[in-house]
């Protein structure tokens, strides 16, 4: 960690303890110096940081302050208790019937999966994917035909290596997405009436995967802020014929939840017990708020039951489809799965981000997209507190671009889609999370977005919406 990013979390931490109070103002330039004995440069990197987690404002002429953080006053959801029992799964039509709404560009997205596409350096991907276009070697047509591109399975080895974990690129299968990973995964460790463990709330498109593959779901209680509950997963483990977990461990769709370094080990630990592997949706990984990234599954996968999914597709590429499975000892399975799906990802495309991974700067994109998210973040928790009804709970969380939000118990989320729609705005009701539609007073906002006019009055709209439910 550098210097200023040390600095920036000593001050964050006197912040969130409460010694340094809302509207105290932060030492000077000068003074924060001669108490930290670091150069000016150091301390207002420091400060730029602090203040694009919303924890600090600049005033003119005045220095940097504290911040009122509006959201840190609403209470969180609480651990969820799903419905006991396996679920034959008949999602889909719903689920399609909620997402339509949220493709028509005219419509508010905070129902969107999507961040804005215009936070990603798609100028500079359009060269390199130009170049890989002319260069195009016609042997790779055969060459790089699953498991993928060699170069762009190397450049993700070496990310790994960089997180701690051992990956050989011979394990890294490339994909089409990362929810074309997830089925093959699913594919290769499953057949048709096998029972998975899903956390609860989950993503929905985990859901519509099962439900496709024939498969049965058993859901798992979690934490808005530390996700799945290790103990109710140890004991359906112990009760029911669980053949794998299907989990976001990092800043899940759609609570936001991270689960703690501590706990994931114990998680691991547990499923190696069991011998049952762990299908990891990681796609957010990357967008974490604080100085430190998340415990990479990989780094404690001692013995190949992780297959950990990803893409680029929320951290770098929205459309380019490229995501990947450092699939452990099933990596043979998933690439003649991926072989007999699909035969190959768009081979310039894979070559066009390997080529960008080497050169292109992605860790200094990085660092700019997170700050930019975790400004949104404080926008539109600000906007929650503002304008919704008291009773609210909010989910904050270190990473990702959802909020997580419970409501009164009379108010119902998806009459509330429909409401919204006719004001031209979409959000993500909580029953489509759901196996057995539960969490019908839940919502799920997307702060990807930057907090424009328009998006602060839709968030106006939506509070006076539920308000009307509730009066």
């Amino acid at each position: 960690m550098s210097r200023y990013q040390e600095l920036a979390e000593q001050t964050e931490n006197l912040i969130l303890n409460g010694v340094l109070r809302p509207g105290e103002r932060l030492p000077s330039v000068r003074h924060a110096c001669r108490i930290h004995d670091v150069s000016p440069v150091t301390v207002t990197q420091a400060y730029y940081l602090l203040e694009s987690r919303g924890l600090i404002e600049a005033r003119p002429k005045s220095g940097y302050f504290v911040r009122a953080r509006l959201g840190r006053g609403l209470p969180e959801p609480e651990m969820t208790h799903p419905v006991g029992g396996s679920t034959q799964l008949q999602v889909s039509d719903f689920i399609f019937q909620i997402l339509e709404s949220a493709r028509d560009p005219a419509v508010v997205p905070l129902g969107s999966s999507f961040p804005s596409p215009y936070r990603y350096p798609l100028d500079k991907l359009g060269r390199f994917l130009a170049s890989a276009a002319r260069k195009f070697d016609p042997q790779a047509t055969l060459t790089d035909l699953p498991p993928g591109n060699e170069e762009l399975r190397r450049q993700l080895a070496l990310r790994y290596l960089a997180q701690g974990a051992t990956v050989s690129p011979q394990e890294i299968i490339i994909t089409s997405g990362a929810m074309e990973g997830l089925n093959l995964c699913l594919q290769a460790v499953t057949q048709p009436g096998d029972l998975i463990a899903i956390e609860s709330p989950t993503f929905y498109a985990g859901l519509q995967a099962s439900e496709r593959l024939g498969l049965k779901v058993i859901e798992i209680p979690s934490h808005p802020r530390d996700g799945v509950n290790l103990a109710a997963l140890a004991d359906a483990l112990r009760h029911h014929p669980i053949k794998a977990c299907l989990f976001m461990l990092n800043f899940a769709n759609p609570t936001g939840s991270r689960v703690p370094d501590e706990s994931k080990k114990a998680l691991l630990a547990l499923l190696r017990q069991h011998d049952v592997p762990l299908i990891e949706d990681d796609v957010y990984a990357e967008l974490y708020f604080g100085p430190h990234a998340p415990l990479c599954s990989k780094a404690e996968d001692s013995t190949g039951l992780v297959m950990h999914v990803s893409s680029f597709s929320k951290c770098l590429a929205p459309g380019y489809r490229i995501g990947w499975v450092a699939a452990g000892r099933y990596a043979r399975q998933i690439q003649r799965q991926k072989l007999s799906l699909s035969l190959a990802t768009t081979i310039p495309v894979q070559i066009a981000v390997a080529d960008y991974l080497k050169q292109g700067g992605f860790d200094n994109h990085l660092r700019h997209l997170r700050q930019t998210l975790a400004m949104q973040e404080v926008v539109l928790a600000q906007a929650v507190e503002r304008h919704f009804p008291a009773g609210t709970k909010l989910a904050r969380p270190k990473g990702g671009y959802f909020l997580w939000l419970e409501l009164a118990a009379r108010v119902d989320t998806l009459l509330l889609h429909q409401q919204a729609l006719t004001h031209g705005i979409s959000i993500a009701p909580g029953p489509i999370f759901s196996a057995k539609r539960e969490f019908s007073h839940y919502l799920r906002l997307n702060f990807g977005h930057p907090g424009s006019e328009r998006l602060m009055s839709a968030m106006a709209t939506l509070g006076a919406l539920i308000a009307q439910q509730l009066s």
